[in-house]
């Protein structure tokens, strides 16, 4: 109220003193102006960095789900379940969050991120302490990336340090993290991370370093691996494990300042060398060059099997493969040390299969081929088949369809396809009729265009692409000899294996399941089913054998010793426009193939050119018969099983030649029987009357001469036909066993010399065309010889009675057993003989008579020698005559005695 009431000098006097205060406050107002000036700039900037930013934010990549995938390599096993090869663009063992122990958890923490489970994906008090030190220590001196924004940077950015890859990274966290769980953002880190040599994420860093799995590792290992990502190559155990180990240490101490470790468990630890525990570095490298081929087709295979990538999708893939049968495949192919090539351009392609369930084992893919996934000859090589389709799309269906018999008859002759183009067999000539069997071995064209025509072009068409052989648009006639089609070796394969199956027919597959990341299998799902009787695969396989092992076969070469195989041969021709064009000589050809199967394997092998003036001259085109027998060898381990002949398969024997079949009699010649196949209900039921029963002869009659020390032996015979037969004589003497005396187109004989006192039983055979009668007999007893008188001892005491050791009056010889003389020999061996030779070994002068051997006029020692005519005997002795027929020898394999010549008794 006082101020109220100052008097106007005191209101003066105040509005002076105001001005002068206003006076001392200048500086105060600059300091505001220049407060304002910076509020403003620092709103500027913040309106011109909030744009920036905004910029940054709006160039950052959209989070695209599928790269947050990390391609995964997928591991392929044999046969056997046996590793074979990792493929992929990079080699990881994928570990899900719930199978990662707590103690990788936590170092990982430590180290990394403590505060993940907290931050929203961008850490904004590290970030500020990162800030701080940046601008004392230079842009990029320290990081303050959350793991959340390290997998942002390793599946969407560059690792360029600039502030816009900073914004990005910070901006694509928050939005991970609002897509995300924290348990599978920390699942892609572990996952994603490099940890040098060749392994990502932190479970192929387990196995690189150590060998173990995850849960089998120690605290110090752990901190080892831990510490790796910051920089892979600086801290390489390998290579440099004292920084490993001061890095590793490091990781312990942050665990053990965030309590995630005691000291005593972090000093513990950190005693340890690092590479205590570490494996020796694998540097080897295993080379697949050998299972390329194979391992082409097991990825095309899988792509087929679903939307599945081999290379990214970290699968197990059981194969079929046998890697001992394709490496000696690859070395067949690319090594002259199983088969000579005659040039480096010659390919090739080759199928192994197993005949029973379709699996392949080896693939031949070409030959001198670089790289993979490249050309391979096995499957893509389509050429023309040849002759192989014959069986497939001729023969195989006139046995389905049409009840052929293995003897069906054909006539090979000169003759045209329906538009009157002719049609010739490859060596140029006609057999005439001919059953199926014959044509098949020889592989005759004629016979097979008429096994089409009859079948219908439709129809062995049809049953061709029931086998897997991919059918052309037309369906010409020359397709019965393979002018249509083209196919590879691994179709052919797949199509004869049926033949070795039963008639099922298993499509070729590498693949038997896969199994994906998440363990889910996939079983692979191929064709299986029966696309032919069982009878006819039996007789197309039982013909094919011929085609191997008879000498008329065009697959000889292919034939292994003891294996029972069947298979068949095939080529084609230039066209003449192509022979003129490249000069080509009449023998040379484009392909060759053979295929071969048992009822364990089946293989097709083809060779070519790619270029149409090289060609296959005559030598070239055995190289795949070859390829199958050393194939063949090399696999079949043990005993094989032949191919088994069903219940409606019938083995009949037929007379050759004839047309319509008619059955062999009981008296048909061997060499005029066929024995042939036939569907049971189809078989033929005449019996042929080309040959009748052949008669026995008859009167037969043996008589014993004493005068002349011999055995007369005679018959007769019914002439009931034109043609003479042939007598086979065998004797028995005392009870003893039989053999063959002789045989002979005259009705008697006369046994000279026969054995003093035994009993000679002798039985007669006709044999007409290889037919043998019933046998007729006689028998007659020798009578028993008087023995001679002994001579009397010489009297020593009268010096005039001669006594010469070797020889004595009368000419008689009592020397030692092997001393051969002129006169009678009465000698060790008993032997009584009229100027005989009665030496065990040595030919002698007239007829012997000794212990084994009954000569003819012989001597016959041991071996039957023909002994001279008989020489004059000793003092009053006298030479022997030639003898004629005398006992036979001990009994021989009647199967195996030469006749003698007609007309002469033996």
């Amino acid at each position: 109220m006082a101020e109220k009431y100052n008097t106007r000098e005191e209101r003066r006097k105040q509005a002076n003193s105001n001005k002068k205060g206003k006076g001392h406050k200048k500086p105060r107002g600059l300091f505001k102006k220049i407060f304002l000036v910076l509020v403003t700039l620092c709103i500027i900037g913040v309106v011109a960095g909030g744009a920036t930013v905004a910029y940054f934010i709006s160039d950052a990549p959209q989070i695209d789900e599928s790269l947050l995938k990390d391609p995964l390599s997928s591991k392929f096993y044999d046969k056997d379940g046996k590793l074979l090869t990792e493929e992929g663009v990079e080699k990881r063992e994928y570990v899900a969050y719930a199978d990662i122990p707590e103690v990788i958890k936590n170092a990982v923490l430590a180290t990394e991120d403590v505060r993940f489970f907290k931050h929203g994906g961008v850490d904004f008090l590290r970030l500020g302490s990162a800030v701080i030190g940046n601008v004392t220590n230079g842009f990029g001196s320290q990081g303050a990336s959350t793991l959340t924004q390290q997998v942002v940077k390793r599946t969407f950015l560059t690792d360029e340090k600039t502030i816009k890859r900073k914004v990005q990274e910070a901006w694509l966290a928050i939005k991970l993290e609002q897509r995300y769980t924290k348990e599978e953002i920390f699942e892609m880190y572990v996952n994603k991370i490099w940890y040098a040599n060749h392994a990502f994420g932190i479970a192929t860093a387990a196995d690189t370093y150590y060998g173990k799995e995850l849960k089998d590792l120690t605290l110090d290992e752990v901190a080892m691996l831990v510490g790796l990502p910051q920089s892979p190559s600086r801290y390489n155990p390998f290579k440099h494990p004292d920084r490993a180990e001061k890095r590793r240490n490091l990781v312990l101490h942050l665990m053990n300042r965030h309590g995630f470790i005691t000291e005593a468990e972090m000093k513990a630890a950190q005693s340890i060398p690092v590479t205590k525990t570490l494996k020796s570095q694998d540097t080897s490298k295993i080379d697949t060059t050998p299972y390329d081929a194979f391992i082409d087709q097991v990825i095309e295979e899988v792509q087929s099997m679903g939307d599945y990538n081999p290379y990214t999708d970290g699968l197990e893939i059981y194969t079929t493969i046998d890697t001992d049968a394709q490496k000696y495949v690859y070395d067949m192919l690319n090594t002259e040390k199983i088969i000579q090539y005659p040039s480096k351009s010659l390919q090739a392609g080759i199928s192994l299969i197993d005949t029973q369930n379709g699996e392949i084992r080896a693939i031949g893919g070409g030959r001198n081929i670089q790289g993979k996934r490249v050309f391979n000859y096995a499957t893509e090589a389509k050429r023309s088949p040849g002759s192989t389709i014959k069986p497939i799309m001729d023969y195989a269906p006139a046995i389905d369809k049409l009840n052929w018999s293995t003897y069906h008859q054909l006539t090979d002759e000169p003759y045209e396809y329906s538009n009157g183009t002719p049609i010739k067999n490859a060596g140029g000539r006609y057999r005439g009729d001919v059953s199926m069997r014959e044509a098949l071995e020889r592989s005759l064209n004629i016979p097979a265009l008429k096994a089409l025509q009859e079948v219908g072009v439709e129809e062995g068409y049809a049953f061709a692409q029931e086998l897997g052989i991919p059918i052309p648009k037309a369906n010409y006639e020359s397709g019965a000899i393979g002018g249509t089609q083209s196919v590879s070796s691994m179709q052919i394969a797949g199509a004869y294996s049926a033949f070795g199956n039963g008639g099922i027919y298993n499509q070729p597959h590498t693949v038997t399941k896969i199994v994906l990341r998440d363990k889910t299998t996939i079983e692979n799902k191929y064709t299986s089913k029966a696309v032919m009787k069982e009878s006819t695969a039996f007789m197309i396989s039982d013909m094919l054998k011929g085609v191997i092992d008879k000498s008329h076969g065009t697959g000889q070469r292919a034939r292994v010793s003891g294996l029972e195989m069947a298979g068949k041969t095939g080529s084609s021709n230039f066209t003449a426009a192509d022979k003129k064009k490249y000069n080509i000589p009449s023998e040379g050809i484009p392909d060759s193939w053979m295929t071969a199967y048992t009822t364990k394997y089946t293989v097709a092998a083809w060779i070519g050119y790619d270029k149409k003036s090289e060609y296959l001259g005559k030598e070239s085109q055995t190289i795949p018969k070859k390829m199958v027998k050393e194939l063949m060898q090399h696999v079949h381990k043990g005993k094989t099983e032949d191919f088994k002949q069903p219940k409606n398969v019938v083995k009949i024997g037929i007379l050759k030649g004839s047309n319509p079949a008619v059955k062999a009699s009981e008296y048909t010649p061997k060499d005029q029987i066929v024995y042939e196949y036939f569907i049971r209900g189809h078989e033929p039921t005449k019996v042929t009357k080309q040959y009748d029963k052949t008669s026995a002869p008859i009167g037969v009659n043996a008589s014993y001469d004493e005068a002349s020390n011999s055995i007369n032996l005679q018959w007769n015979y019914p002439q009931t036909g034109s043609k003479t037969p042939e007598f086979e004589v065998k004797v028995s003497i005392d009870g003893g066993a039989s053999q063959v005396l002789a045989r002979s187109s005259t009705m008697g004989l006369t046994l000279q010399q026969p054995n003093p006192g035994s009993t000679y039983i002798f039985t007669v055979t006709a044999i007409i065309n290889g037919q043998k009668s019933a046998s007729a007999s006689a028998s007659v007893k020798v009578t028993a010889l008087q023995e001679e008188p002994i001579a009397p001892e010489p009297d020593l005491n009268n010096p005039d009675v001669t006594d010469d050791t070797g020889q004595n009056e009368q000419g008689q010889d009592n020397s030692n057993d092997n001393n051969s003389n002129d006169g009678n020999n009465n000698g060790n061996n008993n032997n009584p003989g009229n100027g005989n030779n009665s030496d065990n070994n040595n030919p002698g002068k007239g007829n012997n008579n000794g212990n084994k051997n009954p000569g003819n006029g012989n001597s016959n020692g041991a071996e039957n020698s023909t002994g001279g005519t008989g020489g004059t005997g000793g003092t009053g002795g006298t030479g022997g005559n030639s003898g004629t027929t005398e006992p036979p020898e001990p009994p021989i394999d009647a199967e195996n005695t030469v006749p003698p010549a007609e007309g002469t008794n033996p």
